[in-house]
């Protein structure tokens, strides 16, 4: 038997940074709104490595000056080993003119700020909740069935619209079937942490540095507690061809490295490996009658461009955008939810298409400046080298992109007299 049932206007599957943020934005506007996490906050995760494009959102939620109080390493930008053999390369956040540096955080502590900000601004959010399934009335979502740890009574949480921001779990992707992978982009990734790394001097001892290898890549991101996550990616059927084991996959090709070997001489492993896989696919749809899916939920882009989050919060300010007008004025809906996942996926197109253009190593950098200004900059306006630092930094669109919703909220009439 159900054990208790309330009503919200919006429920949230997933308290990561696409939940926190669509949760805290819709209470900001006034929704009462409900976050079902599965874990208890802080809990470890990979994507550490953030862009300039994460800005716009947590500017609006009101988390500048934390994130620098928190004392998260600053990251001005990145240095490349990248392509035919040029030397060290790289870009500055600044030569895209928006913001100057981004963060290098331990995601336990950046997303347990987000979900606080989230409580802090009125979302009731239930941790170490198990959500169940679906509630249908016909074919619309009316909420979702859940269980809380130790209590084994499920209870069911209704509401006008069902937000899935459960990450890879998948939750409505896994129910409707949706997910497509991007064969081309199928890897696995291994990683562990280090302590006593040699550092680069000045505004670029925060960058994440990426070097390519003949079979994948290593990443570098400097921590702010003196570690660095140092990590190494390449295609699943490459691995399992070569039947080795991960970890001394990982051993042989650092060694052949010149970048990261150097920056890790005489450094110590102070952490166990892990391992990730399948990072790439987009699921069919990102809504249907009664929910939406945001953030790693919706789509997840191949970690090289360090794009996980920027896509997960520029989603949710568009959703929450989309969400308002509709529980305002419901038959807004279906117009309003087309008008986010075109949003999301023109801005998710772009990425994934350099990305892929990214992945040919063959190239000289300045054939990686010439697709970014093809891709955001067709009538180079801008010198190639800053349009490539504008798509590096994930501000690719915040003008254009994710352009004025078709619908505006009305504001309340004014009373009268």
């Amino acid at each position: 038997m159900t054990e208790s049932e309330d009503q919200f206007d919006v429920v949230v599957i997933g308290g990561g940074p696409g939940g926190s943020a669509t949760a805290a934005l819709l209470a900001l506007k006034g929704w009462r709104v409900l976050v079902l996490e599965r874990e208890k906050f802080p809990r470890y995760h990979i994507g550490e490595s953030l862009i300039t494009g994460v800005l716009p959102t947590l500017e609006k939620l009101g988390l500048r000056e934390r994130l620098d109080a928190m004392g998260f390493t600053r990251k001005y930008g990145g240095t490349l080993l990248w392509g035919k053999n040029q030397g060290t390369w790289g870009f500055r956040f600044t030569q895209s003119s928006l913001y100057e540096y981004a963060y290098q955080v331990r995601r336990a502590d950046f997303d347990a700020l987000l979900l606080a900000r989230a409580r802090e601004l009125g979302v009731l959010v239930v941790e170490e909740a198990t959500v169940k399934g679906p509630v249908f009335d016909g074919e619309r979502v009316v909420g979702v069935t859940y269980t809380e740890r130790g209590d084994k009574n499920p209870k069911t949480a209704r509401c006008t619209m069902l937000v899935d921001a459960s990450g890879q779990n998948h939750l409505l992707g896994k129910h409707f079937d949706l997910i497509q992978w991007h064969e081309d982009l199928r890897n696995i990734a291994v990683w562990a942490y280090f302590q006593g790394c040699n550092l680069y001097g000045g505004t670029k001892a925060g960058d994440i540095v990426a070097e390519n290898r003949p079979s994948g890549w290593f990443w570098f991101i400097p921590l702010s507690d003196g570690t660095v996550s140092v990590g190494y990616v390449t295609p699943i059927e490459e691995y399992k061809a070569s039947g080795k084991q991960l970890e001394d996959i990982y051993a042989e090709e650092m060694e052949r490295t010149e970048e990261i070997k150097t920056l890790t001489a005489g450094a110590r492993r102070v952490s166990g490996f892990r391992t990730i896989r399948d990072w790439s696919y987009t699921c069919e749809r990102f809504h249907g009658p009664g929910w939406a899916l945001v953030g790693d939920a919706a789509a997840f882009v191949d970690p090289l461009l360090s794009t996980g989050v920027t896509l997960a919060l520029r989603g949710a300010g568009a959703l929450a955008e989309a969400i308002d007008v509709v529980l305002d004025d419901p038959s807004t809906e279906s117009k309003m939810l087309d008008w986010y996942e075109n949003s999301y996926r023109t801005f998710l197109d772009s990425i994934i298409d350099f990305v892929r253009f990214f992945y040919d190593r063959t190239k000289h950098k300045e054939e990686y400046w010439d697709k970014a200004q093809q891709t955001i900059d067709p009538q180079k306006a801008r010198p190639r080298e800053m349009d490539f630092a504008t798509m590096l930094s994930g501000l690719t669109g915040v003008n254009d992109i994710f352009y004025r919703p078709p619908v505006q909220k009305q504001p309340p009439a004014a009373p009268a007299g």
